[in-house]
């Protein structure tokens, strides 16, 4: 009994069963919409965010106008626009890294390709991965951001 457990345990197979199978293909389902969805939103963002950009930027040139500030109004409007393009860029990552887990799993799972399984789970394991390091140095930045308030109210006290 135990050699066969420790053949087992030692084996580089593993075996997915029906069950297994089914969750992973639903899984693949989900992973693709929320992929799609997200590419059609960083799209629909890009967009708004040069129409904003050009926006704002005419409204804050022509306000700031009298007092001699339509550069500067005008490169607010374009520091929002790039601001939005660097979110969506970064974004990018993740869906990509999404939507090849969605369908590396589906083709894995269609033709029984451990090759393709294993390209799945590796895409899955890098949006993890970039969410997680993305995440901690949002905390990070957030982190900075509060001390240096608590630092600015303190001087503002004075």
């Amino acid at each position: 009994m135990s050699d066969i457990l420790d053949n087992n345990l030692n084996s580089d197979n593993l075996v997915l069963n029906q069950e297994t199978k089914a969750y992973l293909t639903e899984t693949a389902k989900w992973a693709k919409l929320l992929a799609i969805v997200g590419f059609v939103m960083l799209v629909i963002m890009i967009l708004a965010s040069l129409a904003m950009g050009a926006f704002m930027g005419t409204m804050m040139s022509s306000t700031m106008a009298d007092s001699g500030g339509g550069l500067a109004g005008a490169l607010g409007g374009g520091a929002l626009s790039v601001m939005y393009i660097i979110i969506a860029i970064i974004y990018y990552f993740p869906l990509m890294y999404l939507y090849k887990f969605a369908t590396r799993m589906k083709t894995a799972l269609a033709s029984n390709d451990q090759a393709s399984l294993n390209e799945s789970i590796k895409n899955l394991k890098s949006c993890y991965k970039f969410l997680g390091i993305f995440t901690l140095v949002t905390v990070i930045i957030y982190g900075i951001g509060i001390v240096f308030a608590m630092i600015g109210g303190m001087f503002a006290a004075f």
